[in-house]
């Protein structure tokens, strides 16, 4: 009997609609079984006799579940349609004569941005080399310590290298368990997985040291000693995610898991990766602050 030779790539962060399992050879009906459960198929990989009729039929019907679920295409005129409730807070900013230049500013810099860092994405994509990954990680690490003291009034090289040192210290560590322990990805750089995890790890690592070093400084100005500033640094800084993880599956799902369900992936795997997600950022985002807020007693 001929064999229909089904292989499902490895889940991607980047591609979600590619499934979690591992190569397998199956029989026409087999694979038919597969196809009728909603497992998303990788069509670029199906393979089958030209003269077995009945798996020529059922990679047909792999190839239209496929295409079913694929995630939906934004235009750009959808995507502007996106804007209208942010311009329905810009004009009651005018309205309640509130200043608009840093909503604005900060706008055309998301844009800006985003465009620019999909380009650069798609080319480290297409050229996955370890000094890539490692220079788009430094460039992310030297720009979240710059951002994480935009709260405080008292900046200086010192401070600045403290906050780096803070967030390079929680969220290579994290990363480090993510990648090597959690997702054994191989090869290790493997910047579809990386860049993404990355991000999320170190935006939340800076947020948690942005928060910490605010509070820490305003404490002890207020004249608190260290140990009681510290503390009370330390629990503001993680008030966010602590919040996010009472709320996520409650009052939000995440982006990440949502973005899944969309393309197509079972919500029991999304939820898998979700969990890995707020642990990671929360761990990271801990480690982060206590590192800045201990090197602070220096």
């Amino acid at each position: 009997m001929s064999v229909l030779i089904v292989q499902l790539s490895a889940f991607s962060l980047c591609f979600p609609d590619l499934a979690l399992l591992h190569p397998l050879d199956l029989h026409g009906h087999q694979a038919a079984l597969l196809v009728d459960s909603g497992l998303i198929i990788d069509e670029s990989l199906l393979f089958y006799d030209r003269y077995d009729y009945n798996a020529g039929r059922h990679l047909f019907r792999a190839k239209q579940k496929a295409m079913n679920h694929s995630i939906y295409q934004i235009s750009i005129a959808n995507l502007l349609l996106s804007f209208i409730p942010v311009i329905l807070v810009i004009v009651t900013f005018i309205r309640w004569k509130i200043s608009i230049s840093s909503t604005i500013h900060g706008l055309i810099r998301m844009v800006l941005q985003l465009l620019l860092i999909g380009y650069a994405l798609t080319y480290i994509f297409s050229n996955d080399q370890p000094v890539f990954v490692i220079a788009v990680l430094s460039f992310m690490l030297a720009a979240a310590g710059f951002i994480a003291l935009r709260p405080m009034r008292h900046r200086d090289k010192q401070i600045y290298g403290k906050a780096l040192l803070a967030i390079a210290t929680g969220g290579i560590f994290t990363l480090a368990i993510v990648v090597g322990l959690v997702l054994s990805l191989s090869p290790t750089f493997n910047s579809r997985y990386i860049i993404p995890l990355a991000g999320m790890i170190f935006a939340n690592a800076m947020n948690a040291v942005s928060l910490g070093a605010e509070r820490f400084e305003s404490e002890i100005e207020g004249g608190k000693d260290y140990q009681q500033a510290r503390a009370q640094a330390l629990q503001t800084s993680l008030i966010p995610i602590t919040n996010s993880l009472f709320a996520v599956g409650l009052v939000s799902l995440p982006g990440m898991m949502t973005g899944q369900i969309l393309s197509g992936i079972s919500p029991l795997i999304a939820v898998r990766y979700q969990i890995m997600v707020m642990c990671m950022v929360f761990g990271a985002a801990g480690i982060s602050s206590a590192v800045f807020l201990r090197l602070q007693s220096r």
